[in-house]
């Protein structure tokens, strides 16, 4: 059983500020960008990650920490000789155990980047679909049917809490809250695991999304000669509804469709997103 605290460099009763701090030290040495991608780092880097990741849990710190004591306690076993058999079945485990960390060190990598990938879509797709709707002004509400606007409502309904679920789960994985400024002065403050902090990540959604809104704007008022045009495919319907619209002005009506629409754009193009996926 391979000693994960003596590949820290920490003792047994270590505590987790120290293991991390040796792994962050022992990472920066070790990391195959580092090393030239060469096999022989990459698979330390993995037996570090493992050590890390099962002494940084409480709980499988336990169980190892359990499972150890046992082997060392453990009476003679063939596998502790000299001999060219016993020597081949220490290699062959060891190859094993090696080639299981680099699968779950990679698998750990490709979860992080889907995860990545997840956010990178549903941000982007909020932050098109506001600003397509700020340059087009499709104004559908007024040609929809009462059926049509019932499943818009619905539509709508599930995509403000898809979006928020979304919003919600990036935020704890990829914010931290600060600590009050009494916490960084007692103690010594260490370096957050996410990258970023939740007031950048509320003003990047803000700005993002006044940005979409202000560009859309202008380029669609630079080219509504040309969706003046398209809006002619249903001039049946446009002239029906323009005798109740007279008294508002396109302002008015476009504060509801950039409340109503983006959120069912996210909804699509991540339900779209997941599909494809679970195929690959």
């Amino acid at each position: 059983m391979i000693d994960y605290y003596k590949i820290l460099g920490v003792k047994p009763n270590a505590s987790q500020a120290e293991i991390k701090s040796a792994y962050r030290k022992l990472a920066r040495q070790q990391h195959p960008d580092l090393n030239k991608k060469s096999t022989a780092s990459g698979r330390e880097f993995a037996l570090l990650s493992k050590a890390y990741h099962t002494l940084s849990d409480p709980q499988e710190r336990v169980y190892y920490d359990q499972e150890f004591q046992a082997q060392k306690s453990r009476s003679y076993s063939i596998l502790d000789s000299n001999n060219p058999h016993a020597k081949r079945a220490r290699n062959l485990a060891v190859q094993a155990k090696w080639d299981r960390l680099v699968d779950e060190v990679l698998e750990r990598d490709r979860r992080e980047n889907r995860e990545r990938q997840r956010a990178v879509f549903t941000t982007v797709s909020l932050f098109l679909s506001t600003f397509f709707v700020a340059m087009i002004r499709p104004q559908l509400w007024q040609v929809f049917n009462p059926l049509g606007r019932a499943i818009v409502l619905a539509l709508f309904v599930i995509a403000v809490w898809h979006l928020a679920t979304r919003l919600r789960e990036y935020f704890a994985h990829y914010t931290y809250r600060p600590k009050p400024i009494q916490d960084s002065i007692i103690r010594e403050q260490e370096a957050p695991e996410q990258p970023f902090s939740r007031f950048s990540a509320y003003t990047f959604l803000l700005v993002g999304y006044a940005l979409s809104v202000g560009i859309g704007l202008y380029i669609g008022w630079h080219t509504q000669d040309f969706f003046n045009d398209v809006t002619m495919l249903f001039r049946h319907r446009v002239a029906v509804v323009q005798s109740s619209m007279f008294a508002y002005t396109w302002t008015t009506l476009l504060v509801p469709d950039l409340v109503v629409y983006p959120p069912i754009a996210v909804l699509i193009v991540d339900t779209v997103h997941g599909i494809a996926s679970r195929i690959d």
